[in-house]
């Protein structure tokens, strides 16, 4: 004769000699307002997760490409980290810019932020090329598109040698929506 338990019931009455997990978390908490945010540890996890999960789907659909032929932020410099939202948010900049849209020399910003939010213009002709500005009057498209996103709550400057936009501070955009939107 057979007896068959549930695995409640098994769980129940066997001794776990095992730490137990506690339950898993939504991924979206550290964003959404009425959950608990994720403590430094957690996000931590979270990312060394999400960073082996993408390494092994690298070596299964792309085993044929070298390593060398990739840009590897741990690895190459020249890196910047971005918000997710940055395209929503190079779009609302745009929409409230109308006729001298500043989306582009945002997001150019935040490609030489080195994880930090203070980017220092040591050159605003390149900044102005990276933006997407050309000819003579290059420098001052750019710094007319610099003050509207000063105007707009996206960045606050400083000035410094190079002029009033020598010191260039990243707000984060997704505050400076939401107080839009208030």
């Amino acid at each position: 004769m057979v007896i068959r338990r549930s695995k409640k019931a098994v769980a129940e009455t066997t001794p776990s000699t095992a730490k137990a997990k506690p339950p898993k978390k939504a991924l979206t908490a550290d964003i959404e307002p009425d959950k608990k945010p994720l403590t430094d540890k957690q996000n931590a996890a979270r990312k060394n997760g999400m960073a082996e999960r993408a390494a092994e789907q690298l070596k299964a659909y792309f085993p044929e490409v070298p390593t060398e032929h990739l840009w590897i932020r741990q690895k190459n410099k020249g890196f910047g980290t971005i918000p997710r939202t940055l395209p929503i948010v190079m779009e609302v900049i745009d929409n409230l810019s109308k006729g001298q849209p500043a989306g582009h020399a945002y997001f150019a910003l935040w490609c030489r932020a080195p994880d930090g939010p203070l980017v220092v213009v040591q050159n605003p002709l390149a900044f102005a090329a990276e933006a997407g500005f050309s000819g003579e009057r290059a420098v001052d498209t750019w710094r007319r598109r610099m003050k509207r996103l000063k105007e707009l709550g996206f960045i606050k400057t400083k000035k410094g040698v190079t002029g009033e936009f020598h010191y260039i501070l990243l707000m984060n955009p997704n505050i400076v929506i939401e107080l839009m939107k208030q």
